[in-house]
């Protein structure tokens, strides 16, 4: 190589050098994977069946004053440290009660002593907020900080989480930055389940069984869920299909139709089928149909350990304790291994007079 396109060479290498040096001010490089002084984070939480993702770096107070100095108020700033902080949405949500798509974005905020502004910009690739354009804006809100313990690290954390929402909350230093982000779950849910059952699930009962039951415990979509709970015991009739056919009839109003189903299903229901619903009597509060239950299915199937557990049960709402203990003795001997440890407890407690139903 000619001497003079080496010394070219060199002098490009130490002046990228140097350029690095003096932005990073650490011994990290764009080329090599060597620990960086932000550290690489990530926070996920699901709402519904929708996942919601920061991924982030977290740079440190170290004792600098951050906000108005570090981070100057009335500027866009990246929200972390390093690429884009981002922010990623497997479905459609609200923020703070505005639209957004579903996607990744890039999470920008504007920092101010009594207003911050999020915004969740279409270019998520970019290297901080250097190269941010307000062009490229999704969505922009506007939040009040409020006062937090101090955080040396940046944070994100999912807060007030519910059914259909949650508050995305950055934490640094001595204030907090919270979005509420919102998810129309049951419409996404709802889409979900006509997505898989035009697939494969379409030939077996448990699809058309779980769709139907979703709906049910959401009171929501009733005729569609009759229809589907008709398209699972189409598929195969089976106690569950049948029983959730009953209690779908019996939402709608349709109580003789109910009784029908409900005695139906009954009579296809195996021991261990029968306690299970008997026991999910007793958790909506209906004792009485509860302890019949118990007693029906002692009557059916006499010798199943089910069925003495279930007596067991009988016994000790009345009050009878030295009966429930014979009981559970002797359901304790038919049970299976990974049940045995359950019913000791339950012996325990009927000994000490303590009723197992509550």
């Amino acid at each position: 190589m000619p001497r003079f396109r080496l010394l070219a060479l060199l002098s490009g290498v130490l002046l990228i050098a140097s350029f690095s040096s003096a932005q990073t001010a650490t011994s990290e490089t764009l080329m090599l994977d060597l620990p960086r002084q932000s550290q690489h984070a990530r926070v996920m939480q699901r709402i519904g069946i929708t996942d919601i993702t920061v991924n982030y770096h977290r740079p440190l107070a170290n004792g600098r004053p951050i906000w108005g100095k570090l981070v100057p108020y009335g500027e866009v700033w990246r929200a972390g440290a390093n690429e884009n902080t981002t922010i990623t949405f497997s479905d459609p949500v609200t923020i703070e009660g505005q639209p957004l798509d579903k996607g990744t974005y890039g999470l920008h905020m504007i920092p101010g002593e009594s207003q911050w502004t999020v915004i969740f910009s279409k270019n998520s690739t970019s290297w901080g907020s250097f190269s941010y354009e307000q062009g490229e804006d999704a969505l922009r809100v506007n939040v009040k900080p409020q006062t937090a313990d101090a955080h040396d690290a940046l944070a994100y954390d999912f807060d007030e989480v519910k059914p259909d929402s949650a508050v995305v909350t950055m934490r640094w230093d001595k204030v907090a930055v919270p979005f509420k982000v919102q998810v129309k779950v049951n419409d996404i849910v709802t889409a979900s389940i006509h997505r898989h059952l035009y697939g494969l699930n379409q030939y077996y009962w448990e699809g058309w069984d779980d769709a139907a039951g979703y709906f049910l415990a959401n009171k929501i979509n009733l005729d569609e869920a009759l229809k589907d709970e008709d398209q699972s015991i189409q598929a195969e009739e089976r106690f569950d299909n049948l029983i959730g056919k009953s209690r779908i009839l019996e939402a709608m109003g349709r109580k003789e139709d109910a009784t029908t189903f409900h005695a139906k299903a009954l009579e296809k229901a195996s021991a261990v089928q029968l306690y299970s619903y008997a026991r999910q009597l007793q958790v909506e509060k209906k004792q009485d149909e509860a302890l019949a239950l118990y007693r029906t299915s002692a009557k059916k199937f006499p010798e199943d350990w089910t069925s003495h557990l279930g007596l067991a049960r009988v016994r000790s709402a009345q009050g009878d304790f030295d009966g429930a203990v014979k009981e559970m003795q002797i359901s304790l001997t038919g049970a299976p291994d990974a049940n045995k440890k359950a019913l000791e407890g339950y012996i325990k407690r009927l000994q000490a007079k303590d009723d197992i139903n509550r």
